[in-house]
């Protein structure tokens, strides 16, 4: 049988004291109740305020529960602050790549783009913030799903409408892309939700690894992918990097 991990007993035990009355609470009195060194309980405190758990009233310096227990059955950060933690990097993306790009996040089954960034050229092109897409056929859905411990189920059992040929509409074939994707850290697809459409893309993490969204370029298939259908590698470092980057900014 696997060992208990102390620091999750311990932090649970702290929630449970600030349940347990309507006052906030010091360090020193939490320390003492639990039977905690001062700093320990510190340490726990800080953590469980990182992640929104608890508050500290800055007048006082004690300590009560959080508005982010009220937030535990949806991702912990809401469409309008991921968008806003992204803005300048997702600008970046562009610029770099030459390409679109989009961030996305998991709703009702499908993608809701939340931010689009035009590729920057003066060609005409269609805002595509608020339009929802296909979760098996796209790279930013093939990321949410891969992270998500039961959403490609639900999709499975609705079934997987082809959009293209290559739309991947089998189950253990979506398993296999999915598997893929958490192996490497990214999702290609390759004109799977329209042809001559390729896309690249990659998780957006929250504190504790928990993926909120994901950020991907679009493009030409011949200007994503090589020429044995691959996604070039130096499109995919630049979007892992961005994603990495709005992380660290989610996660601040």
């Amino acid at each position: 049988m696997p060992g208990l991990i102390q620091s999750i007993e311990r932090s649970s035990a702290v929630l449970r004291l600030l349940a347990g009355g309507p006052d906030r609470l010091r360090v020193k009195e939490i320390a003492d109740a639990l039977g905690l060194p001062k700093s320990t309980a510190h340490s726990i405190l800080r953590t469980l305020e990182h992640v929104g758990f608890v508050e500290q009233d800055p007048r006082t310096a004690r300590y009560g529960l959080g508005r982010g227990l009220l937030d535990l059955s949806s991702a912990g950060i809401d469409a309008n602050e991921l968008r806003g933690r992204a803005l300048n990097w997702a600008d970046t993306l562009a610029g770099r790549s030459g390409e679109e790009v989009r961030l996305g996040v998991l709703s009702d089954g499908e993608v809701l783009v939340v931010h689009h960034v035009f590729r920057p050229d003066d060609s005409l092109q269609n805002l595509d913030t608020g339009v929802r897409l296909p979760p098996h056929a796209t790279a930013l859905g093939k990321v949410l799903l891969a992270y998500h411990a039961t959403a490609a189920e639900s999709l499975v059992a609705g079934g997987l409408d082809p959009y293209t040929r290559r739309t991947v509409t089998d189950r253990r074939e979506l398993a296999r892309a999915l598997a893929e994707t958490r192996a490497r850290g990214w999702a290609l697809s390759v004109e799977e939700w329209r042809p001559g459409l390729a896309a690249i893309a990659a998780p957006v993490r929250t504190s504790g690894g928990l993926v909120v969204g994901a950020v991907g370029i679009a493009g030409p298939v011949e200007r994503l992918t090589d020429t044995r259908r691959q996604a070039r590698p130096a499109l995919v470092d630049q979007v892992v990097a961005v994603a990495r980057s709005i992380s660290r900014e989610v996660q601040a």
